[in-house]
């Protein structure tokens, strides 16, 4: 069946439906990595979001349910130069193509997706309508397509009651903003038991709990928007309670310190993204997956400096917290999909809780 991606601008592409053949309209966002397309899928953070692969040929693995980030895929949309329909992996339970229609996830394959990234890059993030429907009004689309926001995706992907993982170690406070399974996993692995809150939890909640550390997970959308969360993460930052935030919480920590940011031309996803610890001087290959950046202009050097820099494009890519056991870094130090250089963070954490003890 024929489908067409139509962009905000007018742009149409036109290839074969895969997945569901529902009507969508999204952000259209491009991810550059070469592999972890489920745990792309499976990534909270692209809720409200259609991702473009750039790898050509995705699929050709399967898919393997253990290696799912969340218990759902939450892209509104899929889309791909070639779909793989017969994947050759031992591990492999199911097909892409059968994963997508099973969640009712529409997408698209045989469109040139190096032309379409090169417009997302030359023009910026935009939104697009994916549809089987060939007698499409043009004007309309776009109307609509340009109507298309990015809203209340933090609450959507958010855990519905807190839940505890077991651990012998340190006890953490873990706020879901959207959370990727790999973060808890990361803490485990080092022993810690780790308490799992919704987004809009008080602070007070948090804190009568104890806990030797707070981590501030990742999470979609615009963080201006998380007002209420924002508010209790400054009750967080005013405690003397060990933090460490990723993505999402790294941009959340700053509001609440009174900084700013705003929204890149085409954002950060992938698993190939170089950033410079401005302590060492040492670059980590990391895994990224963010549309907005804090200025650190607009933060007060006596709050907070910069730890980490993007080297492609000079952005931030960490916090380090004046006087506070808090730091907090843009890019995903748990990869899943991605190199896990920066995996090292998760026991600076760990120090930092014990030192703070």
């Amino acid at each position: 069946m024929k489908a067409f991606l139509i962009l905000e601008d007018g742009t149409v592409f036109t290839g074969s439906s895969i997945g569901s053949t529902r009507e969508v309209i999204s952000e259209i966002v491009f991810n550059t990595s070469m592999t972890g397309y489920l745990e792309v899928l499976t990534d909270p953070s692209y809720a409200g979001q259609a991702v473009v692969m750039t790898y050509p040929l995705i699929g050709n693995y399967g898919i393997c349910h253990e290696d799912m980030e969340s218990l759902n895929p939450w892209p509104d949309g899929y889309i791909v130069r070639e779909l793989s329909r017969i994947p050759s992996n031992f591990r492999s339970g199911d097909t892409l193509q059968h994963f997508l229609k099973e969640h009712n996830i529409p997408g698209i394959s045989g469109i040139d997706t190096r032309a379409l990234t090169k417009i997302l890059r030359e023009k910026g993030t935009m939104n697009g309508m994916i549809t089987t429907d060939e007698g499409y009004d043009l004007d309309d689309v776009i109307l609509r397509t340009k109507q298309y926001s990015v809203t209340g995706v933090v609450k959507k992907t958010t855990c519905g009651e807190k839940y505890i993982l077991p651990g012998s170690g340190k006890k953490v406070a873990l706020l879901d903003l959207g959370a990727k399974r790999n973060i808890a996993g990361s803490l485990q692995e080092r022993g810690c038991e780790v308490t799992v809150y919704p987004a809009l939890t008080k602070a007070e909640e948090i804190l009568s709990s104890c806990p030797d550390g707070i981590m501030l997970s990742n999470g979609p959308g615009d963080p201006k928007e998380c007002v209420e969360i924002i508010e209790e993460i400054k009750k967080l930052y005013e405690s003397n309670v060990p933090i460490f935030a990723i993505c999402l919480g790294h941009q959340l920590m700053a509001l609440a310190a009174g900084a700013d940011t705003h929204k890149l031309k085409y954002g950060h996803r992938g698993g190939n993204h170089p950033v410079k610890d401005l302590e060492t001087g040492r670059v980590y290959i990391s895994s990224q997956n963010h549309g907005y950046v804090v200025d650190v202009e607009t933060m007060d050097p006596s709050v907070a400096v910069p730890a980490f820099v993007n080297v492609n494009d000079g952005t931030n890519e960490g916090l380090k917290y004046t006087g506070k056991n808090i730091f907090t870094v843009q890019y995903h130090p748990e990869a899943c999909p991605g190199p896990k250089d920066s995996g090292y963070l998760f026991d600076r954490f760990i120090k930092m809780m014990e030192v703070g003890k």
